[in-house]
């Protein structure tokens, strides 16, 4: 605060001015005995009562000998009603001159309504609790700028309340998972964020140094192999809510620390997992949203069971117009590819093609959707379908045109699992760093038996976009990654 604006000169002069006269302008707590919305609710019962709230001062209307202003807290707002004859010259004067828009007071009055019926509240004690050195934006025009409300979500909370209604559904969705699961018999769990072999996902990983063991380790890309472990360990069902980490680009689907629900259950297969999925997000939608009828994205969906199931292959080419599983090589299917107009990665293989084509299928699946029979090269961690060795017991699926979870029934073959990674080795070696780093560990845990398993990974920001009708991931977490800023507000070369 080197430079305070006109704005914060003026509130800082105040705050002078109170501490000058002995004024504490940021005591240690409150004796509050209502919310907002209690007396509001509740005004006709209260009447005779003395309540004490507390809150952040809206504009104020001075009328000379009353003043009127809004209180809000995080329940809502009540209009307070402050007059000389009540509050007392010495009150209202402090209200008049010593405060300003956004600071937070504590207030003791009684319950009323207005001539015009207003659920109000007669002040006859008022005290500074917080105060403010910026001002909130205008309450016109508001925080319009996505950016800025992004980098100060602080601000973007004050002033819109749809904003924070969006993470306050988040944390009811989050809550309501948890009491699904624990409801069916899952344990949650935690499992390292730190990793010295990272695994589960194709993605490339955040690479940090522990400087005590001089030991290079990463961030996590996902908890799969870290909770398949504990199967063998004899716990049947399991899941995690945690943060994981992928070192790639950002977009409006896309973001480099993402929440993660992943979950296993022995003694299941992909089929199941399909039903407690479409079970489990109907369950959620109706909890939170009080149906299971949302709309996102322009689109009105239906979260009822049963969703539509489809084999992968069928869904592409449906979209596309490329049959994948005709093209055995990745230099046929990158001529096919290239020949439905869509951009392929020079050297692309054939799993990177493949998810290629499905990243122009998503767009289609707005109705909840399952995609089932993934090829093999695409699923390092699934179970080979018995019947069509090539396929796995695979789906993932999409609600909107965006991929929100994905589920296998378990790989749990060490000898096949150990073949896989050294496959995804070899890719490596040729200039693919999404694959996973050899597992010798998880081999070995493979090796001690896991029961058959079905597991699954849902993208809570995804979610939660689903659920509040969010148009980015940026929008549904409270924090996201933006560019670094200059000290001259620009943002700096290559900072995230």
């Amino acid at each position: 605060m080197q430079h305070p604006n006109e704005q914060q000169a003026f509130r800082l002069a105040k705050r002078e001015r109170l501490l000058a006269t002995g004024t504490n302008p940021y005591p240690s707590r409150t004796g509050r005995t209502h919310l907002a919305r209690n007396v509001v609710e509740g005004l006709d019962e209260m009447t005779d009562q003395q309540v004490l709230l507390a809150g952040r001062l809206g504009p104020p209307r001075n009328m000379g000998k009353t003043v009127f202003v809004d209180l809000v807290d995080g329940s809502g707002k009540i209009q307070l009603l402050c007059r000389l004859n009540t509050l007392g010259a010495e009150g209202l004067d402090f209200l008049k001159a010593d405060l300003d828009i956004g600071d937070i007071v504590e207030v003791a009055g009684t319950p009323m309504r207005t001539r015009t019926g207003e659920p109000s509240l007669d002040v006859a004690a008022l005290r500074l609790l917080t105060k403010a050195l910026n001002p909130p934006p205008d309450k016109w025009h508001g925080l319009q700028d996505v950016e800025t409300r992004y980098r100060q979500r602080y601000v973007d909370l004050l002033v819109n309340p749809e904003v924070r209604g969006v993470f306050l559904r988040r944390a009811e969705i989050v809550s309501a998972m948890r009491r699904y699961l624990d409801g069916r018999g899952f344990v949650e769990v935690e499992t390292p964020i730190l990793q010295p072999i990272y695994g589960g996902g194709a993605a490339k990983a955040f690479t940090t140094h522990h400087s005590a063991l001089d030991q290079t380790l990463y961030l996590r890309i996902a908890t799969e192999l870290y909770l398949k472990r504990l199967l063998v360990g004899g716990i049947e069902r399991v899941y995690e809510i945690g943060k994981d980490f992928r070192n790639e680009g950002t977009s409006t689907k896309h973001s480099p620390e993402f929440t993660q629900m992943e979950l296993y259950q022995s003694y299941a297969d992909y089929h199941d997992i399909m039903t407690l999925v479409e079970d489990m997000v109907a369950t959620l939608a109706h909890e939170v949203n009080g149906s299971t009828q949302t709309s996102f994205r322009g689109h009105d969906i239906d979260l009822a069971p049963p969703w539509t199931r489809q084999p992968l292959r069928e869904a592409i080419q449906r979209v596309t117009g490329v049959d994948y599983a005709r093209h055995a090589d990745s230099g046929s299917l990158a001529a096919a590819v290239l020949a439905a107009g869509i951009e392929a990665r020079p050297g692309a293989t054939r799993a990177q093609l493949i998810d290629e084509l499905l990243d122009n299928t998503e767009p289609a699946l707005i109705q909840p959707t399952f995609l089932t029979d993934y090829p093999v090269e695409l699923s390092p961690f699934a179970k080979r379908k018995t019947e069509e060795p090539g396929l796995t017991e695979r789906f993932e699926f999409f609600i909107g045109g965006i991929e929100v979870g994905n589920a296998f029934t378990e790989l749990n073959d060490p000898v096949d699992q150990d073949a896989r990674f050294r496959e995804q080795a070899a890719d490596r070696e040729a200039g693919n760093n999404e694959t996973n780093p050899y597992d010798e560990d998880f081999v070995n845990a493979l090796m001690y038996g896991m029961p058959p398993t079905g597991g699954l990974g849902i993208g809570i920001d995804r979610l939660v976009m689903v659920l509040t009708n969010s148009p980015s991931i940026r929008d549904v977490i409270l924090f996201p990654h933006m560019r670094t800023l200059s000290i001259e507000g620009e943002p700096t070369q290559g900072a995230t």
